[in-house]
């Protein structure tokens, strides 16, 4: 049987096929994900589960022409296969490849950048209206949005707005009941009851907000599919069709797993089993020095109380989850529900860790402001995946945090060197705040496996000399700062170089700064977010205001957003590995 996948370059080429050879590309084009992934990494599960509505979809559409709009974009790679991109797949979240999510300036046929959730009905909505506005009432606009996404505050505001306009939209509801970790909360149990059949008909939410609802149907029956959407084609308005799919769909292991098999790393492509990472050292990982410290801490203080929106595995918040889980709470795809439960909480007097990745902290920035910052409540953020992420690329970067963080009254910045002052600051932050903290870390492992020490009361607000020097003064903040420890240890000129750990950026210790300004003859600034506004910038403000004329250097993440690549080659790029760091030192 001649294979099918190599003669399509893109949709159109699709086209030519019969419906009765669907089937056989189905099968190439999982193979195809899953020989690739196996290899080079990245998302799996997501584009397992939806090949065969892939397909249907550029099949029916006409697309780039009709807009097809995918919600995050975990589940793109076989759309991407599908239009052109096929022969440069190998390249996916590698440093100048294509990226992992859906990008506008990659292809045409991405018409909207996506990343973060629940973003995909407002987008397709304003495409829609755009084309009813120039004439054009032809063209389809299609939001692909999963179980998990469409729980999410901003997917009700985008339902809500189309099911008063006439807007030739299809909003695609891919039900597979998890979206990393398992769907919660009262929206899912509803969708659970209409795939069980126990909802009545006529008590339909979809419909009760104006949307032509079909379904559930089978998403693996690829004619079922191609049957419906053609005949959603020809109505028009706002239209829902409500898709069953299975996350991991063909490969054994990543059905029954479908959390690990999210994003599983290598794997054997024939057995499906993950094969075993060769770790350098036995430090732990950041996320999991929290996770396993919250769980300590709250065995002995029961006003502690852990909330995340939807992240409990990749966060460690589940190690919480399974021992309190009355006191450890998954919200789903909320983060300004978070912030805000997280206020309501502690104006009670409870102690709360809301524990958020920093670029999705980004989705909540009223929220900090206004219903925690303004009132001083004590909420301790915990902001996973500060700094540079990797391969997941400009969407996931937390590099703004520090910049969108500092500049708002009555928080504290903090960002620990290692895993022992992450430690600590989680113990220092239950014993009692006067105001909210949010605290930074990165993805991935420490420094050091001897981590779980007796615990240590940190002082707020105050920085630490790591090296005496003469000369020179780098002022670092957070986990980069072990990229200088490694430059000092490499150059000759080290006996120059002092190294003070400012891992309070806000307050900052103006003490010791005024000592730093009035020794040393220049002053170098070291972080893993945007120099602009950042910790950098901060120090500056300070040399400004205080009248010193001593020059600083600022390094960190320039005005640019920054793509996909590993974080050894993203540092590089933005000069704060250890080898730039050294040959910066070595000539001072």
């Amino acid at each position: 049987m001649p294979q099918l996948l190599s003669q399509i370059q893109n949709p159109s080429d699709l086209r030519h096929l019969s419906e009765q050879q669907l089937p056989q590309l189905a099968q190439e084009l999982r193979d195809f994900i899953i020989d690739i992934v196996s290899v080079k990494e990245g998302h799996l599960g997501a584009s397992l589960g939806v090949v065969e509505l892939t397909i249907a979809l550029h099949y029916v559409f006409n697309t780039p022409d009709d807009l097809l709009v995918w919600d995050v974009g975990h589940q793109a790679y076989g759309h991407k296969i599908l239009t052109e991109r096929r022969e440069k797949f190998t390249t996916n979240r590698q440093l100048g490849g294509i990226s992992g999510f859906p990008k506008r300036s990659e292809s045409i046929y991405d018409t909207f950048g996506v990343g973060h959730s629940s973003t995909s009905i407002s987008a397709a909505l304003g495409m829609a209206l755009a084309s009813n506005l120039k004439g054009d009432f032809e063209k389809q606009h299609i939001a692909v949005i999963g179980d998990a996404s469409i729980a999410s505050g901003m997917a009700f505001e985008g339902l809500n707005h189309a099911g008063v306009t006439d807007a030739n939209l299809l909003v695609i509801l891919n039900d597979n009941a998890i979206g990393i970790d398992p769907s919660v909360g009262a929206l899912k149990n509803y969708f659970t009851a209409v795939k069980e059949g126990k909802n009545p008909k006529e008590n339909n939410m979809i419909k009760s907000l104006n949307f032509d609802y079909t379904g559930p149907i089978n998403g693996h029956d690829i004619f079922a599919l191609i049957q419906e959407l053609k005949r959603l084609q020809k109505i028009k308005g706002p239209k829902f069709l409500h898709i069953i799919t299975t996350k991991g769909k063909g490969l054994q292991q990543a059905e029954d797993n479908q959390v690990v098999y999210h994003a599983p790393g290598k794997f054997d492509a024939l057995t499906g089993n993950i094969l075993p990472k060769s770790e350098a050292h036995l430090a732990p990982k950041y996320q999991d020095v929290f996770g396993l410290t919250l769980v300590e801490l709250a065995r002995k203080n029961e006003k502690i109380i852990g909330i995340t929106p939807a992240m409990p595995t990749g966060s460690s918040l589940k190690y919480m989850m399974d021992e309190f889980p009355t006191r450890a709470l998954d919200v789903g795809i909320a983060e300004q529900h978070a912030v805000t439960l997280s206020a309501g909480m502690a104006t009670q007097g409870m102690i709360v860790f809301c524990n958020i990745y920093s670029t999705f902290l980004q989705r909540a920035y009223d929220q900090i402001i206004h219903d925690v910052a303004l009132q001083n409540l004590p909420v301790i953020f915990c902001l996973d995946r500060a700094g540079l992420v990797g391969e997941d690329g400009a969407t996931h970067h937390g590099v703004f945090d520090i910049a969108y963080l500092r500049c708002i009254p009555n928080i504290i910045v903090y960002a620990p060197l290692n895993e022992l002052a992450l430690r600590n600051i989680l113990y220092t932050a239950q014993l009692g705040l006067k105001h909210p903290i949010a605290i930074r870390y990165p993805r991935g492992r420490g420094v050091s496996a001897d981590w779980k020490k007796s615990f240590q009361e940190i002082e707020i607000g105050k920085a630490s000399c790591l090296k005496e020097g003469g000369k020179v003064a780098v002022l670092s903040t957070g986990t980069i700062g072990n990229n200088v420890i490694e430059a000092l240890r490499q150059i000759d000129n080290s006996q120059e170089i002092a190294h003070y750990d400012f891992a309070f950026i806000k307050p900052l210790d103006i003490k010791l700064l005024h000592q730093i300004f009035s020794a040393f003859e220049s002053v170098i600034t070291i972080e893993d977010g945007v120099i602009t506004g950042g910790f950098g910038s901060a120090i500056i403000e300070f040399a400004l205001q205080n009248g010193y004329a001593v020059p600083v250097k600022t390094l960190g993440i320039p005005d640019k957003f920054i793509e996909h690549g590993s974080i050894v080659e993203l540092q590089k790029m933005c000069e704060i590995d250890v080898e730039s760091i050294a040959t910066l030192l070595k000539e001072k």
